[in-house]
């Protein structure tokens, strides 16, 4: 690694260091002891070396960009399937990589089926998908799935690593940007790519009230995260080209520090961000009884009802349903906001949403200036109104 310094005139090689790294990070070659990405920086090989040989230096230094080239996507599958958050990362990397030239690659780690499902992702207009498939892969465990990609990215030196900011996709990546010794961006809205292969990783920062556009610029490679609905799907393409290599998965990779006691199926609903159509709560309503009035509206347009973070705050719902930057990210085909003001931290996570309508009684609101719909008017006279006509027409059918 870079920070890790071996000083050969003092090295008489005797092996302590690579005995008792107790990540294998260390190997002999011909020019003497080398550090892979393996290495966390624990210092043992520097307590143990007998001869002083080997020290830390973190000192800022030119780096060389054109050894790291290429876009890797992180595969994520859940439950034996790809999350569909992949879909949307290979989407933006092939609008990314289109500019300076570059190709998009995924990675997939897990047990059996994963090169069966590397095989779906080839006609997106991926060049190569690689597979690291061991049954010592199934269940998400961090150590072994760190170990598995950052083998990959040590092999094929991507500039960029994009990893869906799911709770497996929030472990993972900062694990490999530590081990990397370079940055990440966590939570990304939008990403754009420079002439120089730098990227620009935008993400609302301080509370919300800024849109901080953030850069990597003197280490590789440059790992952020990305919300699943945030970003478009990729489209197929024709004729794809792509293929599905198989990595060679060792004991050694899938040897974990981690203990499985005991696994159960959780009962899964349907998510938030897997609904077209959500009526959200904000601090408009103003009681237990008026938000069962605004649930009736969701119920009635066959969605789902969601929460301002002040809302969760108040009691009035759970973080399941809460749309935020502490909550989730949404696209709906259709979302009604009702009291809702429109605070940054809030439609940064819903303002890619097909239709959104707002209710609100403040024509200033800040929700009006995303809003396709604008209706300043008293909720509890617009909702109770809707829920009227709606019903009017079912009844009608």
């Amino acid at each position: 690694m870079e920070f890790l310094k071996f000083d050969m005139s003092r090295c008489d090689l005797c092996g302590q260091c690579i005995e008792k790294c107790p990540f294998g990070a260390l190997r002999m070659e011909k020019s003497g002891i080398t550090a892979n990405e393996k290495c966390r920086m624990c210092s043992v090989c520097v307590k143990t070396c007998p001869q002083r040989a080997i020290r830390f230096e973190q000192v800022a230094k030119s780096f060389d960009k054109d050894k790291w080239k290429g876009i890797l996507v992180y595969a994520e599958q859940e439950n034996g399937a790809i999350h569909p958050v992949v879909y949307e990362l290979i989407g933006e990397a092939r609008k990314l990589a289109a500019k300076v030239g570059y190709d998009v690659n995924c990675v997939m780690v897990g047990g059996a089926r994963t090169k069966e499902n590397a095989e779906k992702l080839l006609p997106y207009g991926v060049k190569e998908v690689f597979v690291y498939e061991h049954p010592g892969f199934e269940g998400f465990k961090a150590d072994c799935y760190s170990d598995a990609v950052a083998d990959c990215i040590s092999a094929i030196a991507p500039s960029v690593v994009l990893i869906g900011a799911t709770a497996c996709g929030r472990s993972l990546a900062p694990r490999l940007s530590t081990r990397f010794h370079t940055g990440l961006t966590a939570d990304c809205t939008e990403l754009q790519m420079k002439d120089n292969t730098d990227l620009v990783q935008i993400r609302p920062a301080f509370g919300g009230n800024i849109m901080a556009q953030i850069v990597i610029s003197n280490s590789r490679p440059q790992f952020a995260t990305v919300r699943y609905k945030v970003m478009d799907k990729a489209k197929k393409v024709p004729n794809p080209t792509g293929k599905v290599t198989v990595c060679d998965a060792t004991e050694l990779m899938v040897r974990s520090g981690i203990s499985v006691v005991e696994r159960a199926a959780i009962t899964r609903t349907k998510s938030i961000e897997e609904e077209d159509v959500l009526v959200v709560a904000g601090r408009g309503v103003k009681t237990a009884k008026d938000v069962e009035m605004v649930r009736e509206l969701a119920t009635l347009l066959d969605g789902q009802l969601c929460f301002t973070r002040p809302m969760v705050e108040g009691g009035f719902g759970d973080a399941a349903h809460q749309i935020g930057l502490s909550g989730r990210t949404v696209k709906p085909k259709l979302i009604i906001t009702c009291g809702v003001s429109g605070a940054v931290q809030f439609t940064a996570c819903m303002n890619t949403a097909q239709t959104i309508v707002a209710i609100n009684t403040d024509p200033e609101a800040q929700i009006f200036r995303i809003a396709h719909y604008r209706i300043v008017d008293d909720l509890y006279q617009v909702v109770p109104d809707l829920i009227a006509r709606i019903k009017a027409a079912k009844e009608a059918e």
